[in-house]
């Protein structure tokens, strides 16, 4: 027996059945992969993944999602939503706890005796309501001013962090224990808070304390007024 022949015989077999197996696969016909001793069937490729960014809504259209919103039930009891104001560009981003009575009637928050104590703040500090942004967590006034509860804070939080990924602030103050533990998903007291930068989504935040505790407790005013020279300080320092 000619050994030599029946090797080369063999190889050039095994070239044309390979051949074959390949022009196979090009028809798409992946069932013959088996065929070969020791060849090892190929999946399919996977389909490519992309991954979509949802998309970022403005103001406008955020506005326009929640509609005469009653996804909670403060719809039955409230006159006004109360969405925000101020510049859709906004650096600097206040965020309160929920509308009260005055804010109801006008449909704007931080119109009553707690934003008039703002806006004496914002001018002490050399701001202005057009270059900032204010909102609440709640967009319609709990009965009697009381805490909004978890379910209303559910309802309305989405729409909040909308608002922030539409304006984009380069800082967030939260006034009040609700904002910052509804903001920043934490139980930490906001005397602890208060004074010590946060983070949401590498978005500086400072907590401190709502204007409406501030009339209150007036003693607690010279805190407030820290914590917005820390928040200045670093207002300042950023680029337009």
């Amino acid at each position: 027996m000619n050994f030599e022949l029946l090797k080369t015989e063999l190889a050039s077999l095994t070239r044309g059945l390979k051949e074959f197996v390949q022009y196979q696969r090009r028809l798409g016909l992946q069932q013959v992969e088996g065929a070969l001793p020791g060849a090892r069937p190929q999946s399919k490729p996977a389909p490519e993944q992309t991954r979509e960014t949802p998309a970022v809504l403005s103001l406008e259209e955020i506005r326009q999602e929640m509609g005469d919103c009653r996804r909670c039930k403060l719809w039955r009891t409230r006159k006004n939503l109360v969405f925000g104001v101020g510049s859709p560009q906004a650096r600097l981003m206040f965020i309160g706890e929920a509308p009260g009575e005055e804010e109801d009637h006008q449909g704007e928050p931080f119109v009553g005796a707690a934003g008039q104590l703002l806006n004496r703040m914002l001018g002490k500090l050399t701001l202005t309501r057009e270059e900032i942004y204010i909102t609440n967590v709640i967009k319609s006034r709990p009965p009697g001013n009381r805490n909004p509860d978890a379910e209303e804070i559910a309802a309305c939080r989405p729409f909040l962090l909308k608002q922030i990924q539409a304006i984009r602030p380069h800082i967030i103050v939260t006034l009040g224990a609700v904002a910052t533990h509804a903001l920043l998903d934490t139980k930490a007291p906001l005397h602890r808070l208060r004074g010590n930068w946060q983070q949401w989504q590498g978005i500086p935040v400072m907590p401190t304390y709502h204007p409406s505790y501030l009339l209150r407790v007036p003693q607690e005013r010279i805190k407030t007024w820290e914590d917005m020279q820390q928040v200045m300080a670093r207002y300042r320092g950023q680029p337009d």
